[in-house]
């Protein structure tokens, strides 16, 4: 899946291309994907060029994380031989059926399971928003919006590991139903009551961590209720995504900060790259343990050319759990 023009929406802006194959050259390996993940925010941002610290040159493959079958490998690779499970998390290597590229862009995985590459991918961003961005510490409390999507459920789990009270935010019964059986102490269920009723009621001046992927109503709130020294940590802000974000009249929320000491952070997984492996040696073993759940959402996407269908459904805000699409008739969820 090529994007060819900026655009409103991936949709739009995108067409799929075929690209000859080629054998893999030194210190390359060559990879046949059976799935790719799909990050809904993110690539509906590069197909409006508005990824700020990424420049985009068109036409270019979309896409940032796969997982596959090593089919080849160049001059001087070591790490990996034909038949091993590898996955790519970089930008270029998700949308498409195979993959030819230095070795040093892909990670070996134990097997052939989509469970790890959402370890490697959502799992990464779960992980460090959570223990790097946020610092979060045994016997706080937690709030985490959009709780049951792929990187909300992966929170929740990590949070109670930690020995945090998690407040998990979703919307609907089935949705608040899969956040308790995660481990989840307490859910606001939006489409039942406002999140800032709910949290003003239950959790006043007492969110030591809050991480929102949301935004808007949902982002105000939580700033409201932190705890002396609470941080809220912004992951993204789906609400905003049509390029227009909301202006409002209110106070700055210095005041509503600087008396707690408390602090509102920003993550970007792209821009912390040199702690993606620390946070892959943690979650590993927690899920070769059998600690830690990876949910992939109940829709049946198969094909590339569902790559679009699959981000409208994330966007939508009627997944729950990791979206994925499989690329091949090898991949078996």
């Amino acid at each position: 899946m090529q994007l060819q023009r900026f655009a409103t929406d991936v949709r739009h802006g995108a067409a799929l291309v075929e690209m000859p194959w080629r054998e893999p050259g030194p210190g390359e390996i060559a990879v046949r994907n059976l799935w790719c993940g799909v990050n809904g925010i993110f690539d509906t941002q590069i197909a409006r060029n508005a990824v700020d610290y990424m420049k985009v040159a068109l036409p270019t493959v979309m896409g940032v994380e796969a997982l596959g079958i090593v089919k080849a490998v160049g001059k001087g690779v070591l790490q990996f031989q034909p038949g091993d499970a590898a996955v790519t998390v970089r930008f270029r290597g998700g949308y498409r059926e195979g993959n030819v590229g230095s070795a040093n862009d892909f990670i070996r995985v134990p097997s052939v399971r989509p469970e790890w590459l959402a370890l490697a991918s959502t799992g990464v961003s779960a992980w460090l928003m959570l223990m790097h961005t946020g610092q979060a510490c045994e016997g706080e409390t937690v709030a985490i919006s959009a709780a049951a999507g792929g990187l909300g459920h992966l929170l929740v789990q990590l949070a109670k590991l930690q020995g945090c009270r998690v407040v998990a935010i979703c919307g609907g019964a089935t949705k608040a139903a899969f956040v308790r059986s995660l481990g989840a102490d307490h859910v606001i269920d939006y489409k039942t009551e406002p999140v800032a009723a709910a949290l003003a009621r239950d959790f006043p001046g007492a969110l030591n961590l809050a991480i929102d992927t949301v935004g808007g109503a949902t982002f105000d709130a939580m700033v409201d209720q932190l705890a002396p020294h609470g941080r809220l940590v912004v992951g993204g802000a789906a609400q905003d995504l049509d390029g227009r974000p909301e202006v409002i009249t209110a106070p700055r929320i210095v005041h509503k900060l600087y008396y707690k000491g408390a602090s509102v952070r920003g993550f970007m997984n792209g821009l912390l790259t040199e702690h993606w492996a620390t946070a892959r040696a943690a979650l590993f073993p927690l899920y070769q343990s059998g600690r830690l759940r990876v949910v992939f959402d109940a829709r049946d996407l198969r094909g590339i050319e569902q790559v679009p269908d699959a981000i409208d459904h994330l966007l939508s805000g009627s997944s729950m759990g990791k979206v994925l699409v499989t690329l091949s008739s090898e991949g078996k969820t």
